[in-house]
């Protein structure tokens, strides 16, 4: 009976205390909204979509904008590109689209190799300006 009480304790502060990934996407602010990947899980190849709001571009401001990913070990394991000009997000300025809508895609490729990602859980992390945001993914073979 000791284990099961104890048992519900600690299942309640986990239930209770937000994730890393939930600090995280407080900090950013309400004009940036980073989106989950699609497909996800994934084999090969991702797509992920995020939203800017037209105030970020006002007084012809460009928004700094990287992204990144990493595994459960911190280590960087990718950058994506910017869908359509293939351009690196490594502190890209963009200019406002018309819809606030952008994506990157990663092929699914360690930095740098021509080697495939390790199936497991990865982050990616959205950097606009000073704000960041993070979210998991999930590779599959």
């Amino acid at each position: 009976m000791k284990y099961v009480a104890w048992a519900g304790v600690m299942l309640g502060l986990l239930l209770a205390v937000p994730t890393a990934v939930e600090a995280q996407e407080d900090r950013l602010t309400k004009s940036v909204r980073l989106l989950s990947n699609y497909p996800n899980p994934f084999k090969s190849e991702t797509t992920i979509p995020f939203e800017l709001d037209q105030g970020l571009f006002e007084n012809g401001h460009r928004p700094v904008v990287s992204m990144r990913i990493y595994n459960v070990l911190a280590q960087l394991v990718a950058v994506p590109l910017s869908t359509g000009s293939g351009v690196p997000f490594t502190e890209l300025k963009l200019t406002w689209n018309g819809t606030g809508r952008y994506s990157a895609y990663w092929n699914g490729k360690i930095l740098g190799t021509d080697r495939g990602a390790a199936p497991g859980v990865y982050v990616y992390q959205l950097i606009v300006d000073d704000d960041q945001s993070t979210k998991r993914m999930t590779v599959v073979k």
